[in-house]
């Protein structure tokens, strides 16, 4: 399609936004990793971080490619273009048993652009904030074939996420391209959260052209690291820029965005997923969990959810 692959500019939001979310954001995980729990006592997560800059202040001068990461974030997709062939390598297809406990495994699939027929926003609201969520996109091919892409923090063997920790550029950006089952049951089944899936109001030569900008950027990052931030570069906002980048229509800077719990309220506003009735019942349509544990181990997973 020949878009070029995205900048990824600061997200501009008033600073007393930015405060609110700051205080909303400091106990809950982001990007596809599992919030720690409970806030401790005297606000310890916020606390250890501050404690521990002196000695993380040098890992703060660049990002970097080349660290001690936790087993499910160690290997980096790519995706190569020959004509309307994507071939994507080391997509991700854990096995859970825990959320701490799996077996890791990858495979490469030649996808087909013209095969292309569907985007999916995939919403999960944080347990202990559900003004907070994490934002996915599936997309799905002709045969009930779908590829997720999650973007999150890159953990490194023992880290775990603190909001202040990705302000301080203590986290480096990853875009982990995975196979559908792992992305939703992490959530589903050792997360325990709610899991929507909303379909886009998008038409196929939309969605091709966003699939070929997330692969592009997923390429990007393999060769230029970013910093991950909490606020300005992280999962909802690359999504958005995603969208926006396309120039077929736009997200405006709406609180939504950067409290994402309501940001398929905002998608529903904007007429760009698939409605029912009312918002409501939409959302309730949307929620996957039952299907995701009934249909959990069948060769056409994807497929069973959305029904």
């Amino acid at each position: 399609m020949g878009i070029p692959a995205i900048s990824v500019p600061a997200y501009p939001f008033s600073s007393l936004s930015l405060a609110a979310a700051i205080a909303l954001s400091a106990v809950c995980g982001c990007a596809g990793v599992p919030a720690v729990g409970p806030l401790d006592p005297g606000l310890d997560k916020t606390v250890r971080p501050i404690l521990a800059l002196p000695e993380n202040a040098a890992k703060a001068l660049a990002p970097s490619n080349d660290r001690d990461w936790t087993a499910d974030l160690a290997v980096l997709s790519r995706a190569e273009f020959n004509g309307d062939l994507v071939t994507v390598r080391n997509i991700r297809n854990c096995t859970y048993r825990t959320a701490e406990d799996y077996d890791v495994a990858h495979y490469d699939k030649t996808f087909d652009l013209n095969k292309i027929e569907s985007l999916d926003f995939v919403v999960v609201p944080f347990l202990e904030m559900p003004a907070l969520a994490h934002i996915a996109v599936s997309f799905g091919f002709e045969g009930d074939e779908y590829l997720g892409v999650s973007v999150e923090i890159r953990k490194e063997k023992g880290e775990q996420y603190a909001a202040l920790k990705g302000v301080l550029r203590q986290f480096e950006l990853m875009y982990v391209v995975a196979d559908e089952r792992d992305m939703i049951r992490v959530c589903t089944d050792q997360c325990l959260r709610g899991v929507y899936v909303y379909r886009a109001n998008a038409p196929k030569e939309v969605v091709r052209a966003m699939f070929v900008d997330v692969m592009q950027r997923v390429n990007a990052l393999a060769e230029r690291p970013e910093f991950y931030h909490t606020f300005t570069n992280n999962c909802t906002t690359n999504i958005v820029r995603h969208i926006n980048h396309l120039g077929t229509g736009s997200v405006p800077y709406d609180y939504r965005v950067l409290m994402p719990g309501h940001f398929d309220r905002l998608v529903y506003d904007l007429d760009m997923i698939e409605k029912k009735a009312s918002f409501e019942q939409t959302r309730l349509a949307a929620r996957v969990n039952r299907r995701v544990y009934e249909y959990a181990e069948r060769a056409d997973f994807s497929a069973a959810i959305r029904r």
